[in-house]
């Protein structure tokens, strides 16, 4: 492998996944109910808007679950993880590329949810109460997770047991993924999180 093939797929990568997490933020925001007038969630909607826009015109929009951004996400996938494997000289068929852009958009969705309550869960004890827009925002992208946890749960005499709950069920997850990524022959190393 050449330098410039190197290069050019490290581009490919990096451009798309950094492109990929946007658009994914954007529908965890929007199924949180997150406030789209915080500064990040302005920066996540303009950056994802154009392409949305076009998507929109022959897909409806939803209430909590926009189908437009579930599609953009599946495309981006698609195209990043196509864009390094051709680069590569590998050629997946079209129903190939779908199935493992489908795995690996949802490992990526269950690792974001994973590292938000990670960050949730320090800040909870490095400065609760902060209202920071970032750290606001976890909180919303976090609350549809733990919220039918915790009213399932006992009260605990002030302790948050649900946070336990969900690693569990993330953790149950990401290994179902990890088995269906190699049931499907998909390059692990090219997909976030498996």
């Amino acid at each position: 492998m050449g330098a410039l093939q190197e290069i050019s797929m490290f581009l490919v990568e990096t451009l798309g996944s950094l492109y990929l997490f946007l658009v994914v933020l954007r529908g965890m925001l929007q199924a949180g109910g997150a406030d789209f007038y915080n500064p990040i969630s302005q920066f996540v909607v303009k950056a994802t808007q154009p392409p949305i826009n076009i998507l929109r015109r022959g897909i409806p929009s939803g209430a909590r679950m926009d189908p437009a951004v579930l599609v953009l996400a599946l495309l981006v996938q698609a195209l990043a993880l196509g864009g390094v494997l051709s680069l590569g000289g590998f050629f997946p068929g079209a129903l190939q590329l779908l199935v493992w852009s489908c795995i690996g958009l949802a490992a990526l969705v269950v690792n974001t949810y994973l590292i938000a309550m990670v960050i949730m869960i320090v800040v909870s004890w490095v400065a609760p109460g902060s209202y920071h827009p970032a750290i606001r925002l976890i909180y919303q992208v976090t609350d549809p997770l733990m919220a039918p946890v915790r009213a399932m749960l006992p009260a605990m005499g002030g302790l948050d047991f649900s946070p336990i709950v969900v690693f569990i069920v993330i953790n149950v997850i990401q290994i179902s993924l990890r088995h269906m990524a190699v049931a499907t022959g998909l390059p692990t190393q090219l997909v976030m999180g498996i």
